[in-house]
């Protein structure tokens, strides 16, 4: 066997140890009757798309963590989304592979975890009480091209876009004693989770650069930048702002230039950000879509 289908099978085994040893089922390991605190954020200040704007600064406590809910539950909403195109991706890739091998037990594992991570955001949205927050018409019917045309390293490079920009924010959420038990309780499942998905997504992105023809790295350099940016303002839709009473194109524009906001969108995928560039994924004319998805800095 290849060298390189030889790592794969180990990696693939270690990670089948490791999920069954820590996955989680949450519709028994959160409480999903137990009432919010009503002082208690829902998401960190400092990641709500809004924190240190001059809208910020003129809202009430109460309408901060307000937004703050909405903005959770847009992020559960629009996960549920990415995970659905996730879903997909993983399956065609196993399409043509040893449906014995390792690597593809481990893909049809994550699978499973996907489905219990949608169901685990779907019933958190309903949890909060807010409206379903969907990405716009343009970004769920580019999402559809996207998901359609994919090359196989596309289709890893938008498993970790998705994955980790709220891996990140969700590391700062799960251990932050402010924000609600259950969000905590919600973030640590798909932290603990979404480290392995990270793990298989990583070593299969840079065997597939090594070996995949120069098309279809080219087209996959433009196709993940243009990812990226329908991934990065799909986050927050702007009709949470309506919800909590804001004027929603003022808040938009606040936010869009808010150099708060720009730091922690760039924060969040400059790990990422640096493995792409590493692995050639961050070359030529994508170079300026990258750039103005705002995740590149």
């Amino acid at each position: 066997m290849d060298t390189s289908l030889i790592d794969r099978e180990k990696t693939a085994e270690r990670l089948l140890a490791a999920s069954a040893k820590h996955s989680f089922d949450p519709d028994t390991e959160l409480d999903w009757d137990k009432p919010f605190d009503e002082d208690a954020w829902y998401w960190p200040p400092e990641l709500v798309s809004l924190y240190d704007t001059p809208l910020w600064k003129g809202m009430s406590q109460e309408q901060r963590i307000e937004l703050s809910k909405h903005e959770a539950a847009s992020l559960c909403a629009i996960g549920v989304w990415f995970e659905t195109i996730l879903m997909q991706l993983l399956l065609r890739h196993t399409y043509d592979l040893e449906p014995t091998s390792a690597h593809v037990r481990y893909a049809l594992t994550e699978i499973a975890d996907e489905c219990r991570h949608s169901k685990m955001f779907a019933r958190a949205v309903t949890k909060m009480g807010t409206p379903t927050y969907r990405p716009s018409r343009l970004d769920h019917q580019l999402g559809r091209v996207i998901k359609t045309i994919s090359t196989t390293p596309g289709a890893f490079t938008g498993t970790l876009l998705a994955e980790e920009i709220l891996d990140w924010m969700q590391r700062l959420t799960f251990p932050d004693e402010r924000i609600q038990p259950f969000v905590r309780g919600v973030t640590r499942i798909h932290v603990v989770e979404e480290a392995r998905h990270i793990r298989y997504a990583r070593e299969e992105l840079r065997r597939q650069m090594e070996t995949a023809p120069r098309w279809e790295v080219e087209f996959t350099r433009l196709s993940s930048a243009q990812a990226a940016r329908t991934i990065a303002r799909s986050l927050i839709s702007p009709k949470v702002y309506a919800s909590v009473g804001l004027d929603v194109a003022r808040a938009v524009e606040q936010a869009r230039t808010s150099p708060h906001r720009r730091d922690v969108m760039a924060q969040s995928a400059k790990r990422l950000m640096d493995f792409l560039d590493e692995i050639g994924l961050i070359k030529g004319p994508s170079r300026r879509l990258w750039k103005s998805s705002g995740l590149l800095g």
